[in-house]
């Protein structure tokens, strides 16, 4: 059967309620008066929202939807949603109309009490409010539930503080708007009207058998493996990376790419990474909060249609041990309305004044608040993977690249920036093969905070995890260090030298975040000890750096958080860590219990009887005696490792909420969980197929 053909240009945004809808359907008084909200933070008067809920329902029914939704961020990391539909009260003639106002359009009334809040909201206090987010555009969902227009919301209490990621990160993209323009200002840019982050989100994930995930009690309720041993073949020979899509694969990237399109998302790069049965997709760069939306809109898609071509997708960041493991590339940069990239260093970085400046206000923003920035991306599945050898190490550093680090040790050593390293040609032996112009400066995969060109590659995101903590975090130190350097220059008598001194000042200060060599090395853990950087490992060790006096200071300086919003987020944190691991350890002792100690106990009971019967029959039952002696000890090592691991989680889930209880499951609950899980997986290694109860890790990542 010949496949459908389509014009991706013909599709792309065609479930958007975008610019070119709005100029087409809004009278142009209140398409002006929207587009000022947009652009300038305007209020938007209820007259005029009137006439945009009308408009937009009217566009969202011809698309076929039926109910219209406040889609929001709480702060379980997953996206919330309550549908009305657009019915109103039957008319006398049995009729009904289909409305939707500008009131429900602006403000929505979910429940607030049954989200996280950190102790923000009682449960009797059920009153939340979500606004929304004109600055990202509505879209229709087309899905097994029919097409719903999904509205992009803020979500916050009924006395005011934030319960979601979007409130934070727009407050932040305003605070770097307001100091970015301040530092453009000085160099004598009067045309740049707004300065915002732009982000670009890179998604790897794992796609497994439906079927088979329905066998594992660990991925359904974990979404990783809690057991499992490594097949005779993993990653090593690096043949799935960037090798051929399989056809089922292929079918479940086309479709994505489809739904994606449709709803405005520019998915444009996707491949096989490193992990067999693990695969990448990227998107064009986007304003900070609409990528954030785009990236929830991203991880949607790839679940929903996992499914319906009989897969699982895993977000999880460590789905499989002894493989590569899942997080997110956010790539951050920082462009103005006319379109200037306050991170590109042009052709002769030692000669962009404004470029170093912005450089080494970054740096400083990144040795100052390194910890903030490792708490952004802290979460369970995490742990598992940052200092791994897959990821970047949980010490934050700095890569520049040759080049960049030249300018500044010459800034350093000497005061003045006299040249830039160029990049040459590329010899390739090969003469057929065109002259290629060789870069400046290689990359470093290994660095979790790096420079690439025109923008810095945070990489420490966990992949099932918002970039809105990270842009929120990099927005406002940023934002910070831009008001620091203006408050300086914008009274310096001679500017022209006060900057030249600045940037060498900052250049100095913060030269121990920079690093250019291996962040997998033994020998940079030693080395970032000695410089004094910060090895935060766990989730829980970073927590606190949320609710320290200088974090504090820095939010309430920009509006961004408020002392009470973030010790509420901390307080979540340490709950969601608690929750997450008394989970797993749980499953564990199930699957444990129910299923692996019964199997095994099936298989000595055979070998028990082989060994009699080679006996009795006057064989040699000495292999068959060793095996069963083996399978006993390791099955009497599991059964004490399940009886401690019953004891600690039973004590941890009676310890009071809060730091102290997600300490203990780190400290205490962890380990018994990897004290179980390594008999058992040697066991998997000795007992028959047949007999062990669920799919191997080969079943799983090699038969997709």
């Amino acid at each position: 059967m010949e496949k459908e053909r389509f014009n991706v240009a013909d599709i792309f945004g065609e479930n958007v309620f975008n610019d070119t809808v709005m100029q087409e359907r809004l009278p142009k008084k209140v398409y002006k008066n929207l587009k000022k909200t947009i652009e300038e933070g305007k209020e938007l008067d209820l007259e005029t929202a009137d006439v945009i809920a009308h408009e937009m329902k009217e566009w969202a029914i011809e698309k076929g939807a039926t109910h219209y939704t406040h889609w929001f961020l709480p702060l379980t990391g997953v996206t919330a949603e309550k549908h009305d539909s657009f019915i109103s009260a039957p008319l006398p003639s049995g009729k009904v109309l289909m409305s939707f106002s500008g009131k429900e359009l602006i403000k929505g009334e979910p429940d607030a009490s049954s989200f996280p809040s950190g102790g923000l909201r009682a449960t009797f206090e059920a009153r939340g409010y979500t606004a929304w987010d004109c600055t990202s555009p509505a879209f229709v969902r087309q899905d097994a539930a029919g097409a719903t227009l999904c509205i992009p919301t803020a979500f916050c209490s009924y006395t005011g503080e934030s319960l979601d990621q979007k409130t934070p990160l727009l407050r932040s993209m305003e605070a770097i708007n307001v100091q970015g323009l301040r530092l453009l200002r000085l160099f004598g840019n009067t045309t740049s009207k707004k300065v915002t982050p732009s982000v670009g989100v890179e998604q790897e994930y794992f796609l497994v058998d439906g079927k088979k995930f329905l066998e594992r009690k660990d991925l359904i309720y974990t979404g990783r493996t809690l057991f499992g041993a490594m097949p005779p073949k993993g990653q090593e020979l690096d043949d799935h990376y960037f090798g051929t899509i399989r056809q089922r694969i292929a079918a479940f990237m086309n479709e994505v790419n489809i739904e994606l399109w449709k709803v405005g998302v520019s998915s444009k790069t996707q491949h096989n990474e490193v992990a067999p049965a693990q695969h990448e997709l990227a998107p064009i760069y986007a304003e900070a909060n609409i990528a954030v939306d785009h990236n929830q809109i991203i991880m949607q898609t790839l679940k929903r249609i996992a499914c319906e071509h009989g897969m699982k997708c895993l977000l999880h960041e460590k789905p499989f041990a002894g493989v590569n493991g899942s997080g997110k590339h956010n790539n951050w940069s920082i462009i103005t309305d006319d379109g200037i990239n306050m991170l590109d260093p042009g052709t002769t970085p030692h000669e962009n004044i404004q470029f170093l400046l912005v450089l080494t206000c970054i740096l400083k923003a990144v040795n100052r608040h390194a910890d903030l920035l490792r708490e952004s991306a802290a979460d369970p599945g995490n742990d598992h993977r940052l200092g791994a050898n897959e990821a970047p190490p949980a010490i934050i550093s700095v890569f520049l690249g040759e080049q960049l680090e030249d300018v500044l040790e010459q800034l350093i050593s000497t005061g003045e920036a006299t040249h830039s390293l160029e990049g040459g040609k590329l010899e390739t032996g090969v003469k057929t093969l065109p002259e290629l112009t060789k870069d400046a400066t290689d990359r470093n995969r290994t660095s979790p905070f790096a420079f690439t060109g025109n923008k810095f590659e945070f990489r420490m995101v966990g992949s099932r995890d918002s970039v809105a903590s990270a842009n929120i975090v990099l927005n406002t130190i940023v934002a910070e260090a831009f008001s620091e350097a203006c408050d300086i220059l914008e009274g310096a008598a001679d500017f022209k030298k006060a900057v030249h001194d600045l940037i060498k000042e900052y250049a100095i200060e913060n030269q121990r975040i920079i690093f250019n060599g291996d962040g997998y090395s033994d020998a940079w853990v030693e080395e970032a000890k000695r410089r004094g950087l910060p090895n935060i490992k766990s989730m829980v060790e970073a927590i606190p750096a949320t609710v320290t006096d200088k974090a504090i200071d820095l939010f309430e300086k920009f509006g961004v958080f408020t002392r009470i919003e973030l010790e509420s987020r901390a307080e979540i944190q340490y709950e969601s860590y608690s929750k997450a691991i008394n989970i797993e350890a749980r499953t564990m002792i199930d699957m444990a219990s129910k299923q692996f100690i019964p199997a095994v106990m099936k298989y000595t009971k055979e070998l028990a009887e082989t060994v009699i019967a080679v006996e009795k029959a006057g064989g040699d039952a000495s292999v068959q005696a060793e095996v069963l002696s083996s399978v006993s000890v390791l099955l009497k090592e599991a059964k004490e490792a399940l009886s401690t691991l019953k004891t600690v989680t039973e004590e941890a889930s009676v310890k009071k909420d809060g730091s102290d209880k997600a300490k203990f499951y780190y400290e205490a609950v962890v380990p018994a969980m990897n004290a179980l899980r390594t008999p058992i997986d040697e066991l998997e290694m000795i007992v028959d197929k047949e007999i062990w109860p669920m799919p191997s890790y080969g079943d799983l990542i090699f038969e997709v």
